[in-house]
């Protein structure tokens, strides 16, 4: 990894078949430790129920209200400031209980790749 400063691109946004917006912060072999993407998720939306193989993720809610679901725990609210920890092959999902969009960072080691998402919802 090289020293660098990398500016957010909100334009390079998009939707994933998860129905949340995904914006990659910083995602790459040259930082094969960590991945960090922006998520959006719209009012009322919940997403896909899921587990990340080989991967621990982290959620940093920036902004908004929602209702998390990890593993065997009870359903939590999550709200501005909380981080959610998310071990290998745990099922997760979040909801936006708000009115405005639930903003949160998923922070991933190591870094995210499409290989290590397993969608569950049907399960």
């Amino acid at each position: 990894m090289k020293e660098q400063i990398k500016k957010q691109n909100l334009k390079h946004e998009f939707y994933t078949a998860e129905k949340c917006f995904i914006t990659e912060l910083s995602n790459t072999s040259d930082d094969p430790e960590v991945s960090i993407a922006r998520a959006r998720v719209e009012p009322g939306v919940t997403t896909r129920r899921h587990l990340l193989k080989g991967t621990t993720e982290r959620y940093y809610i920036v902004s908004g209200k929602g209702r998390v679901e990890i593993g065997e725990l009870p359903p939590q609210e999550v709200t501005d400031g909380d981080i959610v920890f998310i071990p290998p092959m745990c099922r997760q999902r979040i909801t936006n209980t708000g009115t405005d969009d639930l903003i949160f960072l998923a922070i991933c080691s190591p870094r995210f790749v499409p290989d290590a998402y397993e969608d569950i919802e049907d399960q």
